[in-house]
């Protein structure tokens, strides 16, 4: 009995997905659903548990929904950020509230933020009242190569897969994919060439792939580049049961990183990818997909020469799997106006919906249950007062495993504290 009761306790006060979940009939909306069923129009969506139970345009209301008259809107699956730090970064200038970068010479692979993720961050509720209802967050390295004598790694570490409810139970799968630096700041990195940044990547890859043949041969005693257990969390790499994630702009460097792919067999991702463009064939022929902002189109560095506006719709054309990244975790509420950018510059509609919901689940192998507004999918369902590329139009309401969540956020609370300006101002404005 006490359990049953601590559980009941427990959910009244996380909120936690499915547990004691309400039922919603979202009705007469435009559901966008990223799936063979297209655009459906008129159509209903029924949440019930934590998931999608029904949907279309003949479709029965549980006598238990709260329906919800979406008419004249549109309905989509929450956005994903394909990389962010959300949870990771509060401030960027302050240190102390920044857990994505570090400067270790003793772990790199085996870092995994996951340990160091806040659901509470108040940058969440901003992002997700934006229809922003998961995010791959990641490490990054600390790209000036050097912090207190100590020597970094390319090789950032693990990144995961969180969702945005606020709830201890916002972790929803650790170690989605291995992070790491290469082009212009991997060599920075590892002392100012690219060959040595690609080298040190490969010997720790051979080390790591000898490590796992002869852990029990006595190879223990060698030295090596790397610790046990970076070499332990490099191992899912060799066994493509993770991606390596390589932060990456020059066509060059990408192609660099395809033949690293080929020799070791890897699974790999491209970040950043201002030329990618360049490789669409390449990238679409070797299964490699690509995290991009869209809006680089100016050479921010001797790397980024290539980038235009239309990339995305190029490596669109050619089959590459995509999804957006906003440059900061207080812009990733942003990644639909990107999206609508790449639109502007050629990508079809239907494309840039998929790269914000089901692209960025797809590339890290985690789009069996999510992504897509479909029956059994997770009911993380945003309903927008228009379409959601435009950056006029608002989320009206949001749903993440089935649970709507609060609407407001702390910018929204200064905005209602503030909003009646015949209200007395606080006395610390008034005292001289």
């Amino acid at each position: 009995m006490l359990k049953q009761t601590l559980s009941a306790l427990s959910c009244a006060l996380f909120a936690a997905g499915a547990c004691l979940a309400d039922s919603y009939a979202i009705t007469g909306a435009r559901l966008e659903t990223i799936s063979g069923a297209g655009t459906i129009q008129g159509g209903t969506l029924v949440i019930k548990d934590g998931r999608i139970l029904s949907v279309g345009t003949n479709v029965a209301i549980p006598a238990d929904a709260e329906v919800i008259d979406a008419a004249g809107k549109v309905v989509t699956p929450g956005f994903t950020p394909g990389y962010s730090t959300l949870g990771l970064e509060e401030i960027s200038l302050i240190d102390e509230t920044v857990d994505d970068r570090h400067a270790s010479d003793r772990f790199a692979a085996a870092v995994d933020v996951a340990d160091a993720f806040n659901p509470a961050s108040s940058l969440i509720p901003i992002a997700r009242i934006e229809g922003i209802t998961r995010a791959v967050i990641a490490p990054t390295v600390a790209a000036w190569g050097y912090d207190g004598g100590g020597r970094i790694s390319l090789i950032a570490g693990r990144g995961a897969l969180i969702d945005l409810s606020g709830t201890p139970q916002s972790l929803i799968r650790r170690s989605v994919g291995l992070f790491a630096e290469l082009g212009e700041a991997g060599a920075a990195v590892a002392g100012g060439s690219r060959s040595v940044a690609m080298l040190e990547l490969r010997e720790a890859l051979t080390d790591a792939r000898d490590y796992a043949n002869r852990r029990n041969a006595g190879w223990l005693e060698r030295d090596r580049a790397l610790s046990r257990l970076d070499l332990e969390a490099l191992g899912p790499l060799l066994k493509r049961e993770l991606p390596l994630v390589a932060h990456v702009h020059r066509a060059s460097d990408i192609r660099a990183l395809l033949r690293l792919a080929g020799e070791f067999g890897l699974d790999v991702v491209v970040l950043g990818g201002a030329e990618a463009w360049m490789l669409a064939e390449e990238l679409s022929a070797a299964n490699v997909a690509v995290i991009l902002d869209p809006l680089q189109n100016l050479p921010a560095s001797f790397e980024q020469l290539g980038a235009r506006l239309d990339n995305a719709a190029l490596l669109d054309a050619a089959g590459v799997t995509l999804a957006f990244a906003a440059p900061t975790p207080h812009n990733d509420r942003n990644i639909r106006q990107l999206a609508g950018n790449a639109v502007a510059y050629g990508l079809p509609r239907d494309s840039a919906l998929a790269a914000l919901t089901l692209g960025p689940l797809r590339i890290f192998g985690l789009d069996a249950n999510g992504g897509t507004l479909a029956a059994g999918s997770i009911a993380d369902v945003v309903v927008w007062d228009g379409d959601p590329l435009e950056v006029t139009t608002f989320a009206d309401a949001v749903f993440i495993a089935g649970e709507k969540i609060p609407m407001e956020s702390r910018q929204t609370k200064l905005r209602d504290r503030y909003l009646d300006l015949k209200r007395p101002l606080p006395p610390a404005y008034t005292k001289p």
